[in-house]
């Protein structure tokens, strides 16, 4: 069993794993960045090692500085978490070559899979459905166009490495394409180092379902099942959940099957993500392979019981797979929030600084994986993800309705965050009756906001009647219109 790793991460992920860490008796090393010397996961660690400057691209990205640490506090193993190096094979190549145990896949497999490019040929070649698209990178505009006109519009400029909904845009007409291929490539290149992008058929509303993987090195590779991850915003996932409302015994075998077959063809190992586009009818599409643990990891976990981060500690150690594909069990529905420092009434812009207040929920299966603190400061130079809030129920309804309960005690104060968007969303009749697809933010908050308008104008109405009409009315009588006002904005979240 590993005895000491370095967790080259930070936030909510470095504290899961030290938490996972800690319960096996592996001791930790946390690494940190100027402006993260006081945050959680490093007065969690049993050591801790300053990296750098704040950006990433001084601190956490930066693998000699990483791998100074490492040998600095003899560590004997690196979890990479997830974001930063955890799907760069050149990272686990570095750690095999410095006799460090990488907990995460063997770069082959890291190399064959996390490049889309090279897994969807991985899947046509075992036989899984793939998104109708390009054989490979288009290399300019022409190219684009020839392969956009055969596969028809809209389309997905997509970039070939990296994920979270970076480097892509969608094409609804050829005169969009040079423009959209041109942001793309540029956003790939600033987010993963590598600008090259491929095409893919735009399926319109579909749903977003991925299945958990875990293979050790024994040649054992088992499902955990899928979650369902069609809540969307800007291609990024906010509401995740566990098992999908879609899914039927016969869907969850053969799209199972179809993960495990992907992960024995590139000779995968520990945990991993098969991700696919599925429509209502139940055709389901290939889409990519995430090398690493996911955000959304807890909904499987309290679902099937299984301690996903143990086991790759495990899988790395070099022990076999502890359970077989038969003995996984699913029991009840579990729903995970995101809560990030943003605006949602400034465009979801970052939403930094200090923490004044913080209230987290808590209470019968309810979870929260959180990398703050009341008082902590949220910096401004990476993810502005806080924690993610998990509820349990016995049935979709009951973690539906405890996870409105949990939002409801959840306070952040000092900074605007996206709490209430949740509301919105848990709220709705569609998602409620389980009719999910990806653009389903979308069309919810542009009806939203149609109506926060009209509503917006009435209260600016009303106030320039009372303010007109201020003199003429005896206070006591002005006071409870205003406060009438007040209460009515509040109850429609204008204020």
């Amino acid at each position: 069993m590993i005895k000491r790793v370095l967790i080259a991460n930070r936030g909510e992920i470095a504290v899961r794993v030290i938490r996972a860490a800690r319960e096996l008796g592996i001791e930790t090393v946390a690494v940190y960045s100027d402006c993260d010397r006081l945050a959680l996961h490093v007065r969690m660690a049993n050591r801790a090692y300053r990296l750098g400057p704040s950006p990433a691209a001084e601190s956490y990205l930066d693998m000699d500085r990483i791998f100074e640490a490492a040998r600095a506090s003899n560590a004997d193993a690196i979890h990479p978490g997830y974001g930063f190096l955890s799907e760069k094979p050149e990272f686990a190549q570095r750690c095999s070559s410095e006799g460090i145990i990488f907990v995460g896949p063997n770069f082959e497999a890291m190399k064959q899979m996390g490049d889309k490019v090279s897994a969807r040929k991985t899947a046509l070649n075992v036989g899984v459905p793939v998104v109708p698209g390009s054989e490979g990178v288009v290399l300019n505009s022409q190219s684009a166009l020839r392969v956009a006109q055969d596969i028809g519009f809209p389309i997905m400029v997509k970039a070939s490495a990296g994920g979270g909904g970076k480097g892509m845009r969608l094409v609804t007409a050829a005169e969009q394409l040079p423009s959209a291929l041109r942001d793309a490539e540029s956003e790939a290149l600033a987010a993963f180092g590598d600008s090259s992008v491929y095409l893919e058929k735009a399926i319109l509303r579909p749903r977003h379902i991925e299945f958990q993987i875990l293979a050790d090195r024994h040649g054992n590779v088992i499902h955990l099942g899928e979650r369902e991850c069609s809540i969307q915003r800007r291609h990024q996932k906010v509401i995740e959940e566990c098992p999908s409302p879609l899914m039927t015994s016969a869907l969850r075998q053969k799209m199972g099957e179809a993960a495990v077959s992907l992960a024995k063809a590139c000779g995968y190992e520990n945990a991993g993500t098969m991700e696919f586009l599925v429509e209502n009818s139940g055709e389901f599409y290939f889409l990519e392979m995430n090398t690493r643990l996911q955000v959304e990891h807890p909904v499987t976990e309290m679902v099937t019981g299984i301690d996903l981060v143990k086991e790759q500690f495990r899988i790395a150690s070099g022990e076999r797979l502890g359970l077989r594909q038969g003995e996984v069990d699913w029991r009840g529905h579990a729903l995970e929030c995101r809560i990030y420092a943003e605006d949602p009434e400034n465009q979801f812009y970052p939403c930094p600084g200090r923490i004044t207040r913080l209230r987290v929920p808590s209470g019968p299966a309810v979870r929260d994986d959180g990398g703050i603190y009341e008082g902590w400061s949220v910096p401004i130079y990476y993810d502005p993800l806080l924690s993610k809030l998990v509820t349990w129920g016995r049935d979709r309804l009951e973690a539906i309705c405890r996870m409105e309960r949990a939002l409801s005690e959840y306070q952040v104060g000092g900074i605007k965050t996206n709490l209430s968007m949740f509301r919105s969303i848990l709220a709705h009749a569609d998602f409620r009756d389980g009719l999910l697809s990806t653009d389903f933010i979308e069309r919810l908050f542009s009806s939203t906001n149609v109506q926060a308008n009209k509503l917006e104008l009435q209260n600016i109405a009303l106030i320039a009647t009372i303010l007109h009409a201020g003199k003429k009315q005896p206070s006591s009588h002005k006071k409870n219109i205003e406060s009438g006002w007040k209460d009515s904005a509040r109850r429609e979240g204008l204020r």
